[in-house]
């Protein structure tokens, strides 16, 4: 009894065979020669037993074919005198440009692939990148309606409070990492979809007690932010501020800090500590920014030379390791909304792997300069290179550390190179 089942079944398997399989099908272009009688080229296309498409082109068909017999019938259409090429119809795919009104002005997410990036993934509305700074101007039209918490932890208990932020300088590198994208009001932001999170830890001049900042890591942490940006730095090394670092690691945020801007193999915190994400700066051919501090101690470079973003209530530039640091954070929260289930080490490693190998990589920093695309899955390109473990000597604690927003260059405006895009579309406003 059991071998008539099992050669009934066999039987089955040979009559109905499993319908979820399906050859994989190809599809070919075919352009005739002018001179081709139809009945010529009918005949032709009828003796290939393939289904077939016309073209608007004149005299030109997709065939489409099955992947295994794809190198046959290349072979007999191009021994066919009446063809004038055949092709593989290759595919095209969108490359998302936000309708921006100044993103042709924002070189730094084209050189990291942001448009491709986001042809990927937009991220996720529920991620939320906290700006550890002088604030965020909640009244500027391309951020205000991102921020859901805004608090001051210059102020004992770090209270809730609708930020202003005089100095421009937390406006400024907010607006890096997730400004209001595709609202046709000036430039985007790399965390598409994310939100933002305004913390108060330096004031109005652009300085801050350490205390001020570890409240204010610790409260965003609290608050359930996923990335924690801060472009800000002092030269003394703190147990109070590396507690609060380990505290929002454990809490499962990416924590990004500035490398600092002397120009120098010098240690910047708390963007030295082991969670933090050291960033340096390059400038628009991905050479080391003269001012950006450097060593293999800092993980990854991102632009940061003119970089043009929300200031005030409007629109600037500014250089400086504090602009590149919110390229990473944007990067973080983008991965982040991409997969939600990942930890903040899948995120960090995933950013220090897809990074480019340019100039520089494994002496000023150890892992490349930021991709943005191939850290979300596309873009292939070279890897970088394994970094090589060295030592920076921590300098001297200074008596009592003040940190400061890492400087930037005054507001500069300049004429920026046209976008990548431009070739394609060089009717657009944005290329004239």
């Amino acid at each position: 009894m059991k071998r008539i089942l099992i050669v009934i079944l066999f039987l089955i398997s040979l009559f109905f065979p499993n319908p979820s399989y399906a050859e994989t099908e190809e599809r070919i272009i075919v352009k005739f020669r002018a001179p081709t009688l139809k009945t010529q080229r009918d005949d032709f296309i009828k003796s290939l037993n393939t289904n077939f498409e016309s073209l608007r082109i004149k005299d030109a068909f997709v065939l489409k074919v099955l992947v295994s017999k794809r190198s046959e019938i290349l072979n007999i259409i191009n021994r066919n005198p009446f063809v004038e090429y055949s092709e593989v119809d290759s595919k095209a795919y969108s490359l998302e440009i936000p309708n921006d009104s100044d993103f042709g002005n924002q070189w730094g997410l084209t050189k990291i692939q942001a448009p491709e990036a986001w042809n990927i993934s937009h991220g996720n509305n529920q991620v939320d990148i906290a700006i550890v700074d002088t604030g965020i101007n909640i009244n500027h039209p391309d951020l205000g309606a991102k921020i859901t918490l805004s608090l001051n932890c210059t102020v004992t208990g770090c209270p809730a409070e609708t930020s202003t932020d005089p100095d421009g300088h937390g406006t400024h590198v907010a607006g890096i990492a997730s400004a209001i994208t595709n609202n046709s009001t000036g430039v985007a932001g790399l965390s598409w979809d994310g939100r933002l999170i305004s913390i108060k830890s330096l004031d109005d001049g652009g300085s801050g007690f350490y205390s001020w900042i570890a409240n204010g890591i610790i409260a965003a942490a609290d608050a359930g932010a996923e990335v924690i940006n801060l472009s800000l730095g002092g030269t003394s090394s703190s147990p109070t501020l590396q507690l609060a670092v380990d505290y929002a690691w454990s809490k499962g945020a990416v924590i990004v800090g500035a490398a600092g801007n002397n120009g120098r193999n010098r240690a910047m915190y708390p963007a030295y500590y082991t969670n933090t994400i050291a960033v340096a700066a390059v400038d628009l051919n991905d050479k080391k920014a003269s001012f950006s501090n450097y060593g293999t101690w800092v993980e990854v470079a991102a632009p940061g030379v003119l970089i043009y973003s929300t200031y005030g209530n409007g629109y600037t530039n500014l250089s400086g390791t504090s602009m590149s640091t919110p390229f990473v954070s944007g990067l973080a929260g983008l991965i982040f909304g991409q997969n939600p289930g990942w930890t903040n080490t899948q995120v960090r490693n995933q950013i220090q792997l897809t990074s480019d190998a340019v100039t520089g990589t494994g002496t000023y920093w150890a892992y490349g300069r930021i991709n943005a695309c191939r850290a979300l899955g596309g873009c292939i390109s070279s890897p970088a290179p394994t970094p090589t473990a060295t030592t920076v000597s921590t300098p001297t604690p200074s008596p009592i550390p003040t940190p400061t927003a890492t400087p930037s260059v005054s507001p500069s405006p300049t004429s920026s190179p046209l976008p990548w895009w431009c070739k394609y579309v060089p009717t657009h406003s944005t290329c004239q």
